[in-house]
């Protein structure tokens, strides 16, 4: 679930990118067409008459579901199972604060990958929000007329979009802190390649433990 998340998300955040392009809210940002997915920009407007932005709209839409769908599994799981109370709680601002200053002095320590330090409660406990956020705000944007009720909860359809950006680079920050984190404890890198090692049968709710041949 978790790279099939990260896959939807980057590919989500390109071709967003390349939908950005095609009309800014501030001009002065643009992203390199390289970054983006769409198509060759003198390919595509050949063929299509636009430089991209149809079929950046296909990919974006097509990747949503996989998001969407996904997400909504991982919630699931992460809910029935306990994980998400085991894992994300609780968030102590006294470990918050001791964390980011180990990791200032690049000496984090991580001796159980099986368990999150405070900052990576925190960074996923807002990367998840900051994905209700983005999934709601594009769907204010995609059906505006339908949803009406929603485009006006974020202002209308430009506030809409500019939620959805300020939301799109909530996640890309926290993909940049995620991967710097996993640089400053190498050995995580293996756990997130692998989904990491299995959490110690002593550590999980009595009710999840099974003894042979009941």
């Amino acid at each position: 679930m978790h790279w099939t998340n990260a896959v939807a998300v980057l590919m989500m955040i390109a071709s967003g990118w390349r939908i950005w392009n095609n009309d800014p809210i501030f001009p002065a940002i643009e992203f390199p067409v390289t970054w983006t997915l769409g198509g060759e920009p003198a390919l595509t407007y050949r063929l299509h008459g636009d430089a991209g932005f149809g079929n950046a709209l296909l990919w974006h839409f097509a990747f949503m579901w996989l998001l969407v769908l996904n997400g909504l599994a991982y919630l699931a799981y992460g809910v029935v199972t306990g994980r998400f109370r085991r894992m994300l709680w609780p968030i102590r601002p006294a470990d918050l604060v001791a964390t980011i200053k180990d990791a200032l002095r690049f000496k984090l320590g991580h001796d159980d990958v099986t368990m999150y330090n405070a900052v990576q409660k925190v960074l996923y406990v807002g990367v998840m929000a900051a994905l209700v956020v983005i999934v709601a705000a594009g769907l204010a944007i995609w059906k505006p007329v339908q949803l009406h009720w929603l485009t006006a909860l974020f202002g209308g359809f430009q506030g809409a979009r500019l939620v959805h950006f300020l939301a799109m680079s909530a996640i890309v920050a926290f993909l940049v802190v995620h991967v710097a984190l996993a640089l400053l404890v190498p050995r995580t890198l293996l756990a997130m390649v692998t989904g990491g090692p299995s959490v110690p049968a002593r550590r999980l709710p009595a009710s999840l433990h099974t003894v042979p041949g009941e």
